[in-house]
């Protein structure tokens, strides 16, 4: 007689499937209607796409009886001696992790809940001991006792970090449309991989060397999907302390490339010597000196990274080491690289801007956000549920549903639902705040010619200075490049130059408009 009696075999050889689907992808939804057969509750059954449900759903529910009785009933062929085979081991070990996960899914939703109220702080995780004997009873069989009962501390954090990845991946990832499904199953498996059972043996340990490269029109949430990796990464469990080894809520680092001059990006990054460069007037610690081994470095904007860097960064992604300015001794960077772009890459590589080495290092893990009316054209509910979580945070829930009834029909009326939506989903977060304040919304959709023809006509009427001039031409020609070089290249002044030049207030205007 095997461990599983043959009507449970095939239920228990499913459930183990269960426990390494991407749960976000429609797969994991059918393989729990193929588990729990006539007792599957259709309604709300997508839990996976709406947060919050995963926890209370009854098919959940369903689940860990399920696996709780299965896991039962091998025990007691244990004790009437039953040797499990290799396979029988896998499936036992596997149907012992989702029973133990089930089981104390919630109190780590409360770990996670504690970690964003008192950030930098490592509380102590009271219930561990309870896990540990529980996951010691479970995993024991008579004579010997599988691997997984010496990997517990292990196994704690894995679950630590399964619960921070739902709680990041629906906070900073809304809706229900096929793109943002398809978007929260990426994120997930660039948290993970596509094999769990990898991941938990050896990828936990160097997800670290893959670099993370987001890509995606302005406005579609690269920063969100940045965070969502960044703070669902690994943090070991100290089981002599008690305690996680970090608290995640510090472990997110962004730093906007295009915001800063070549000099300061470099700083930024790699730190300084006193002396080392005019204004550098103490020693500083960069960010990848700063990062833990659990933390994320986040790199916005980097097409728009000086060549010069992209050099030292490579030598970041390829050996993990860097030196500050001013100092030739060798620091190791512990942590990750997630970069984003709205750039298409490719093409700053053919036209000479990006170094080839350097964006091969770049794509070993690439995203894409989908612009906000790929959403709207799969989905038009979506509107409704971007407009309530935006205004959700803007008032609270009280007034939520009320603004959202507002500024759907206001949309609805006035621009329709086939507007593209240029500016993505922070051009729907201005028209929310808009209509909130004066009851309407003005979008700026400028054709490509008109800032140009409007500079002309000012020109040609002498209604600018020759500061103005050089202010407005620079911001439409980086407006439409999106790249200093590019630009300094095109109007043959020195890339100083053109970053000086730029007109922030038009660059905002224009960012309303098609890109």
């Amino acid at each position: 007689m095997g461990l599983f009696e043959a009507p449970e075999r095939a239920s228990a050889t499913t459930m183990a499937r269960l426990v390494v689907a991407n749960p976000f992808l429609p797969e994991r939804i059918a393989l729990e209607r193929e588990i729990l057969g006539p007792d599957f509750v259709d309604v709300h059954s997508d839990w996976n796409l709406r947060p919050g449900s995963g926890a209370i759903h009854p098919n959940l529910e369903g689940l860990e009886r399920r696996v709780t009785a299965l896991v039962d009933h091998a025990h007691e062929r244990l004790a009437d001696g039953h040797v499990p085979d290799d396979d029988e081991r896998d499936v036992f070990d596997l149907l012992v992790l989702v029973l133990l996960y089930y089981r104390y899914r919630t109190r780590f939703d409360e770990v996670v809940a504690h970690d964003l109220e008192n950030p930098g702080r490592c509380l102590p995780v009271a219930f561990y001991a309870e896990f540990e004997r529980d996951g010691r009873r479970l995993l024991t069989i008579p004579g010997a006792a599988l691997d997984a009962a010496a990997e517990l501390p292990h196994l704690f954090s894995m679950f630590y970090q399964f619960r921070r990845a739902f709680f990041e991946i629906f906070n900073n990832i809304v809706g229900v449309s096929a793109p943002i499904v398809a978007l929260r199953a990426a994120v997930w498996q660039s948290i993970f991989g596509h094999d769990l059972r990898r991941y938990r043996r050896v990828l936990y340990e160097r997800t670290n060397d893959v670099t993370t490269l987001i890509t995606g029109p302005s406005g579609t949430g690269k920063e969100l999907v940045a965070r969502a990796i960044g703070l669902a990464h690994y943090i070991p469990f100290d089981p002599k302390a008690r305690n996680f080894t970090e608290n995640y809520t510090g472990l997110f680092h962004a730093l906007n490339i295009s915001a800063l001059s070549p000099t300061l990006v470099e700083s930024e990054l790699f730190g300084h010597r006193r002396g080392s460069f005019t204004g550098a007037i103490a020693d500083r610690r960069g960010w990848l000196e700063n990062c833990s081994r659990q933390g994320t470095v986040f790199l916005d904007e980097i097409g728009d990274l000086d060549r010069r860097i992209q050099v030292k960064l490579l030598r970041v992604l390829q050996t993990r080491t860097f030196q500050p300015i001013g100092e030739t001794e060798s620091r190791r960077f512990p942590g990750k690289i997630v970069a984003a772009t709205n750039l298409d890459l490719r093409e700053e590589l053919d036209a000479g801007r990006c170094r080839p080495d350097f964006f091969y290092r770049l794509c070993s893990d690439m995203i894409s956000t989908p612009t906000l009316h790929e959403q709207l054209r799969d989905t038009p509910g979506q509107l409704r549920i971007l407009v309530t979580f935006l205004a959700t945070r803007l008032v609270g829930t009280d007034e939520a549903e009320s603004i959202a009834d507002e500024v759907v029909a206001w949309i609805e009326e006035h621009l329709g639902l086939d507007y593209e939506w240029p500016g993505n989903v922070r051009e729907l977060e201005q028209c929310v705040l808009n209509i909130v304040m004066h009851s309407r919304y003005r979008p700026i959709v400028p054709s490509r010619a008109e800032p140009f023809q409007d500079l002309a006509r000012l020109v040609a009427d002498g209604a600018l200075t020759l500061e103005e001039i050089t202010r407005r031409y620079c911001t439409l020609v980086y407006a439409k490049t999106r790249n200093y070089e590019r630009t300094a290249q095109l109007l043959d002044i020195d890339r100083r130059t053109v970053k000086s030049k730029i007109d922030l207030d038009l660059l905002e205007r224009l960012d309303h408009g098609p890109r």
